[in-house]
Formats: structure tokens, sequence, C-alpha cells
């Protein structure tokens, strides 16, 4: 009710923060970025890239993170040289074969999952899983030009010894995973039951690619479920909360929104269905996101709300909501994009970096969330907008974030967290994700402003960026799973029967809402006195019978279309009532000009990183 209360006092705020901090922002705007400064500054991102490269290589690999103040290392996650994984594509994208194959060499030689490790499901899959598969994809491929010559899918490898390790966290009743899950053993019996929206939900493309690489569909099924398991909870608004019991299906949380522990949830079910053109996920967003706009969004900024009656409770904007411009532009809706970003921008400004909170109603730094950790999702936003509009604002932004980054938070070895925005004190540490992906967003503004010849621009693929800005390619057998058969006597390969992994499981979640699933490829549960292990069995295949026809380019972030031919041999098998998505025909994109058009050639974060 106090947040109620208080926001009867904030719309006029809303408006005279958006005018003050707006024409604050474009009083900086006086000289545009020239090409010339544009390469100039490109340049300048690639030094900053290997300052921090360097220093983690030279004084803390190969443990996990860098400590550029005091020039040391630290293991944050699971001790397995996780900055350099995480890199693995940003050395790829920048062109540099000599480290790019050393570390892929290294990587494959040396690293090991098999550890007494307690480690985040949702980190290790964004962090560790996905650089694995991007950088594999990567050193595999004669056509991206950085194949490793003596590379034998010993990063692939890797990441499915590791993705079968968590999947030990997804078995219960409602398929929502834990928040945690043991390397060696499993699940602890005294873990927490009480995981993030964005922790159960942001684990799709990570584990789908797998499956299609690997030809076994349990990985993109559990994180389906997961998925649908959330979705099946939400409110009659459509709304989410923020956080979730796992077993009983409870909502602990029930703030809604664009953020904090929620975020990334609303950014890979769009991202799912351009990747893996599955027109599920696109019909989730579609309701989703319709919600967000209507209940969420107050002309530019996004405000928490109580999930079941909308009523705001949290008048802030946090740095993680940064993204939203960015999704949109993939959603192909810019104008509030445009409006949103030049907000949160302003906010920037005003302090040289996002805060973790920023509070609309005494338009401050929120108490408690003063720092900047390095993040990239505004930096993100603004790539986004500019290769959407190519408007030079967005190269004035970048500059400014340059000028932020190298003289607020440069140290010796690398690059600090700020851990008070309105004073500029560093932090002695440095996420993998500066690697990841601020830098690397920074580096293709000015390369797209330059002139691109990098692999996302001028690549053999359309690319997906993961949320932790690992790029993973649109190639026939990731995104044509079931056309991709063509090429091979219109038959895929299988082993067994067990194909309806990739059906819909929607039925099947309006009428088990919260029952104990049964994953056919796992063997029976074992448990010892403290945690839960499983023995999971491999199975070869992904669908058996005749593939439908090549329709996917309809539907890659612009349209689906059905195919003429609904009936096919792998829908026989265990067909079911049509879902809603199933029997409509269904748009990303509204009515844009051709400026504004774009596809993901491609972009939060540990659950930890989305909880402030």
């Amino acid at each position: 009710m106090e947040g109620e209360r208080l926001w009867i006092q904030i719309p006029s705020l809303f408006i005279l923060l958006a005018s003050l901090l707006l024409s604050h922002s474009k009083t900086i705007l006086s000289d545009s970025v020239t090409p010339h400064e544009a390469k100039q500054l490109r340049d300048e991102v690639r030094e900053m890239f290997y300052h921090a490269f360097n220093g983690y290589m030279d004084n803390a690999f190969p443990l996990d993170e860098l400590r550029p103040l005091s020039c040391a290392g630290e293991d944050t996650l699971g001790g397995y040289a996780l900055t350099l994984i995480d890199s693995l594509d940003t050395l790829a994208l920048l062109g540099d074969r000599q480290n790019f194959a050393a570390s892929v060499e290294w990587i494959g030689k040396n690293l090991r999952f098999d550890i007494n490790k307690t480690v985040s499901v949702f980190e290790t899959t964004i962090r560790v899983i996905g650089g694995l598969v991007s950088a594999h994809l990567i050193a595999i491929d004669d056509a991206t030009g950085m194949r490793v010559p003596l590379y034998d899918n010993q990063l692939l490898n890797l990441a499915e010894d590791l993705a079968r390790r968590l999947l030990p966290a997804f078995d219960t009743p409602t398929g929502i995973p834990f928040g945690s899950v043991n390397l060696l053993y499993g699940v602890d019996k005294h873990e927490s039951k009480i995981t993030s929206t964005a922790g159960g939900g942001t684990l799709t493309l990570e584990f789908g690619v797998l499956s299609r690489l690997t030809n076994d569909p349990i990985f993109e099924h559990v994180t389906k479920n997961a998925v649908l398991g959330l979705w099946a909870r939400r409110s009659k608004l459509n709304l989410v909360g923020a956080h979730i019991n796992v077993f009983t299906g409870e909502w602990t949380q029930k703030d809604a929104g664009i953020g904090t522990s929620i975020d990334s949830f609303y950014e890979y079910l769009l991202k799912a269905y351009l990747l893996f053109g599955d027109e599920e996920y696109l019909y989730i967003f579609q309701e989703a996101y319709t919600a967000a706009m209507h209940y969420l969004f107050h002309d530019p900024w996004y405000v928490e709300v109580n999930m079941d009656s909308a009523a705001i409770v949290w008048p802030l904007f946090n740095s993680l909501q940064a993204f939203w411009p960015g999704l949109q532009v993939l959603a192909g809706d810019i104008d509030p994009a445009i409006r949103t970003h030049a907000a949160f921008l302003s906010v920037w400004r005003k302090y040289g970096f996002t805060p973790e909170g920023f509070n609309l109603a005494s338009l401050s730094v929120q108490h408690g969330q003063k720092s900047y950790p390095l993040r990239p999702e505004l930096i993100e936003s603004t790539y986004w907008l500019y290769k959407a509009t190519r408007d030079s604002r967005y190269l004035d932004a970048g500059r400014d974030m340059v000028a932020s980054l190298q003289y607020g938070t440069r140290c010796p070895c690398g690059y600090c967290h700020i851990s008070d925005v309105e004073h500029h004190k560093q932090e002695d540490h440095m996420e993998s994700f500066f690697l990841a992906e601020t830098v690397k967003y920074l580096w293709l503004l000015f390369d797209l402003a330059v002139g691109p010849a990098n692999l996302v621009e001028n690549g053999p693929y359309k690319y997906i960026f993961s949320t932790e800005g690992h790029l993973l390619p649109a190639t026939p057998q990731i995104s044509l799973v079931r056309e991709h058969c063509l090429y091979h006597g219109a038959y895929c390969r299988s082993g067994d029967l067990r194909q309806t992994h990739f059906m819909s499981e929607a039925d099947n979640d309006k009428q088990e809402s919260n029952d104990s699933r049964s994953y056919e490829s796992w063997t029976k549960a074992t448990y010892s006195s403290d945690y839960t292990t499983f023995e999971p069995t491999r199975v070869s295949g992904l669908i058996k019978g005749v593939c439908p026809g090549l329709n996917h380019g309809q539907k890659f972030g612009i349209s689906y279309v059905h195919p003429a031919d609904e009936h096919r041999d792998y829908e026989i098998i265990h067909q079911k009532e049509s879902t809603a998505v199933q029997s409509h025909s269904v748009m990303v994109l509204p009515s844009q000009s051709s400026d504004h058009l774009i596809s993901d050639d491609s972009s939060n974060h540990n659950e930890d990183r989305r909880t402030s």
C-alpha cells in the first residue's frame, strides 16, 4: 500500500524527470561521431578488450575471474577458467586466430567438470555451456574463417558433459529447475526450493542448441518444460512474478517487471523462436509482451507491479531493464524503444554509469543500489538501435560510454566494478561478462559505423546473441531441425521413436499444472543421504519421419505462415489437440519502414547477477 500511495505523487514527476534529463542529454550531443572517429573508437575498444584479457591471462588464469586492482585472480563460479571460456567468441569476432586456437586447445586438454562444486544452473548455462557451444560452432566451421585445424569436438563434448551434470536440477514437480546443483553429486537435499523466473526460464537457447548438436532431445525437452511450467503459473493478467517455489509452483515474490529476476525470461521467448522457429515460444512472447506493455510501461519508464492486481509496488529503474529497448528492436517495436533508451541513457549521463537502482520518485540513486558492475545491457540496446536506425546519436552515446569506462573503471590490470556511481569508487573485481558482452557490443557498434567486416555482420549465417552475448548461428542443423533432414534422404537419424520431445507440451501443462514429470531418456533416480543423483542415458535421433517443407525463412524474425500440409508422419506418433499457437497465423514485426525491419544477427544473467 505504501508503494501505491507513493505512486499517486509520481505521474508529474515522470514527465519532469524525462524532460529534465532528456533536455540535459541534448546539450551533450553537440558534436556527432565522424566516420574517422568511429574507427578510432573501434580500435580503442579493441585495446580495452586486450588490456582486460591480457590482465586476466597474466594474473588470474586459470582461476575464474580477475581482481584488476590487486592484479590477482579468484574462483567465483566453479574454478574452471570462466573468463577464458566467456571470452572465446569475442576473440573470434576480433579475428584473433592465434589466441582463439590456443584457448580452444588448452580448454580441450585441461578442462574437466567431474568436480565437487555446487554451481548456479543459470550462470553455468549462459556463461560456460554457452561459451563452449558458441566456440565449438566457430572452431569446427571453415565458413567462419576461424576453423581450428586439429579441433575434434572437444568443446562440444565438454558442454554435453556439463549439461548432463545439470540435469538433476530439473527433477521437480513443476519442471522448473533448482537454482543450484553439485556437479558431482546432484542436488543437495537442503537446496533452496526458491528460484527466480529468469533463472528457470533462460536456459532454452544453450540447451536447445546442444540437443541439435548431440542428437539428444533431453536438453531441449527439460528447458522448454521449465518455460511452460513458469508460463502455466502466470496470473490472469499474463504477468509472471520474480521468484517461485519449484516444488509447489507458488509465487514467493509476486512483483512483476522487466528487470531484476525476470528480464531474460522475456528475452529467451523471442530468441528461442528466432533461432529454432518454434512458434509456441512466439505465441507466449506475444502474450507476455502485450501484458508487459499494458501494465508495466509508463512511457518512457517501466515499473514493477503486483502480478495479480497490477498495483504499482516499485517505481524504480534498475539497470537490468536496459536490455529491453534492444529486445524491442528484435520484435520490431522501435518507437517506444527509442524513447525508453533515451530515458535510460539520461541516467547514465547523470552519473557516468547506470546505478543498479534509480528511484523515479526521488530522482536519485536508490539506497543500497549504487554500484555499477560493468553491466552491458544499455550498451547492447545502443548497438541494436543504431543497427535499426543508423542514427548518429547512438554512436555519440557509445562514445560517452567508452569515456566513462576508460576514465572511471580502468585499473592496472583490467576494469573495475564501481561500488558507488556518485563518487566513482572502484572495487577490485571484474566479471567475465565484461569481455563476453560489454566490450563486444561496443566494438560491434563502432565497427558497424566504419563498415563492418566481422563474423556477425558479414559471416555465413545469421546469429542470435545469447543473454551472455554468445554467438549462436542459425545454421540448418540448428534452425531447420525438422527441415534439415531433407538433406539426408528425407529421414532424420533415428535409433528409437522418442521424437516426441520436440512436440508441444502445452496440453500437458494445462492438465498437469503441478505434476511430477517422467523423462523417458533418464533412468530412475537413485538417492543418497544428501544428494539426488541421476544416470542419464544417451538418446540417438531427433525426429523420425518425413520432414515438412522449407518454410523457416518465412518466420525467421518476420512472420509465421503455416505450411499447407499439417499432417506429417512425425506428428502422427502422438497427435494432440492443437494449441492456440498452431491455429493462428502470427506476426513478430508490426508494420514498420524497411529501415526498422531487423533480424537478430546476433543479445543478465546469473541468478545472483539478476537479483539486487
